[in-house]
């Protein structure tokens, strides 16, 4: 395929998103209509318990199992391996949106780990620029946005996609364009590698979602809320509350 058929086929994956993120708003719109006293963080809650009880029972009969098995025959250093090649693919993406936030650092910092781990950690599978103390912010379009003046908007969950805000919403599509996966040639390759790259994000997942307490579904839209003001913020509003060894909380656990 040649260079125009692969922005063809991103720009008409870009735009079914849109036409899906209106759908999804305009439904939504339509149950917080039934909210008699809607949560002022999520007007929409009905309508998200409803997409969030979908994506649970997806995640118990397909997702999870999936990962069960991945991690039970998958050696850990294998695991590590693959989490750092995705990751260091999302090198790109920070670049790019640490420039349109004016943190020339940062962008250097990103573009720094992007070669060196490439290179020196053969395509990424080895984190060497950590273990050098090359380190610097992820950052996203929805933080851009953020760091831009505008409103996260109401809480919104995605179909498979998880956890979200009308602003990262709309900040998805320039993330997908950013992310080198979308230009693989080979369909059958892409999506190889974008189903490992779920497995694997939800196999890391396992233990650490043996803490959530309570309400599993407000546990989830609060630890979200939470670490992305603190990731639009730069760390402004306090310490990060999912930092910690017990508990890391990614807002990308069930997304992409």
């Amino acid at each position: 395929m040649n260079g125009k058929g692969r922005h063809s086929g991103v720009s008409v994956l870009v735009t079914k998103w849109l036409v899906v993120t209106l759908v999804l708003m305009i439904l939504a719109g339509c149950a917080s209509q039934q909210n008699v006293e809607p949560n002022p963080e999520d007007p929409w809650e009905g309508f998200n318990r409803r997409v969030f009880a979908f994506n649970e029972a997806i995640d118990r009969v397909a997702l999870k199992p999936l990962a069960q098995g991945y991690d039970a025959i998958t050696p850990q250093p294998v695991q590590t391996g693959v989490g750092n090649f995705f990751s260091n693919l999302g090198e790109v993406r920070t670049v790019l949106n640490s420039l349109l936030q004016g943190k020339p650092n940062n962008a250097g910092v990103a573009a720094g780990r992007f070669v060196i781990n490439t290179t020196i950690g053969i395509g990424g599978l080895w984190d060497v620029a950590t273990g050098i103390e090359v380190t610097g912010r992820e950052e996203d379009f929805g933080q851009t946005l953020g760091v831009w003046g505008v409103g996260e908007g109401p809480y919104l969950v995605l179909p498979l996609l998880g956890p979200s805000t009308v602003r990262d919403t709309t900040g998805l599509p320039l993330d997908m364009y950013t992310y080198p996966l979308t230009y693989v040639e080979d369909d059958e390759v892409r999506y190889a590698l974008t189903a490992l790259r779920m497995i694997d994000r939800r196999a890391s997942f396992l233990e650490q979602e043996e803490l959530i307490r309570g309400d599993r579904y407000s546990f989830i839209r609060d630890a979200y809320l939470q670490r992305r003001r603190f990731e639009v913020s730069d760390g402004e509003l306090g310490e990060d509350p999912f930092a910690s060894d017990e508990f890391d909380f990614d807002d990308d656990a069930f997304a992409e």
